[in-house]
């Protein structure tokens, strides 16, 4: 009887166009020039204390913007959120548009509106959060520096702030719980939320939903 160590040997070598494994959509609100808002969609982040790393294409708006202007919210929509997210996908806040997006991506000023999403004011700095998303961090972009290859830039971004929908934090705690927080995830080009929970780190402050 063949083990299932064996059988997970058998792999194939492939070459995909690209890496997106799995990781959550971010909405990233930074502010223009001219003090308007620009919104983008993004699903290169991670987060490691209370800093977000980020990559970004190196010639978009939001790049641009964070060069300038180090203020950021990092807004995390829910799975119901994604076709806003890709209302935003074909957009760009870059005037004129990037010669290497030009033919599929079109100049968009108000992503907000053209997403069907609804600007709040930040506290602590100037770009908007984004109403519908559950969770919301304002944030200072701590370090911009462009990736080995040229491509992209990296960010690090200190977190200043967290809002929080209410209901998914846990009563009396300043944790989310996460038997009630889904990300949307962006899985190889598709949009999939959370399935069932599989169990708990020895590490986790909150319960286990059997």
């Amino acid at each position: 009887m063949e083990t299932p160590v064996a059988a997970a040997a058998e792999h194939q070598v492939i070459t995909p166009s690209i890496l997106y494994f799995g990781t959550p959509v971010v909405l990233l609100s930074t502010e223009n020039e001219d003090g308007t808002a620009n919104l983008a969609p993004m699903s290169s982040a991670w987060a490691l204390g209370q800093t977000v790393v980020l990559g970004l294409g190196v010639h978009g708006q939001s790049a641009r913007n964070l060069r300038a202007r180090p203020e950021l919210v990092i807004n995390l929509p829910a799975p119901e959120h994604w076709p806003a997210v890709e209302r935003l996908a074909p957009l760009t806040g870059h005037d004129p548009v990037p010669a290497h997006k030009q033919g599929t991506f079109r100049y968009e000023p108000a992503k907000f509106e053209a997403a069907g999403l609804r600007p709040l004011p930040a506290d602590l700095v100037r770009p908007a959060r984004v109403a519908e998303c559950p969770i919301q961090l304002e944030a200072r972009a701590a370090d911009v520096r462009t990736d080995t290859a040229g491509a992209f830039i990296i960010v690090e971004a200190t977190v200043l702030r967290v809002h929080a929908d209410p209901r998914l934090v846990v009563p009396g705690t300043q944790h989310v719980d996460p038997a009630r927080w889904s990300p949307l995830i962006y899985n190889f080009r598709h949009y999939f939320g959370l399935g069932p929970e599989l169990g708990r780190s020895f590490r986790s402050e909150t319960r286990t939903v059997r």
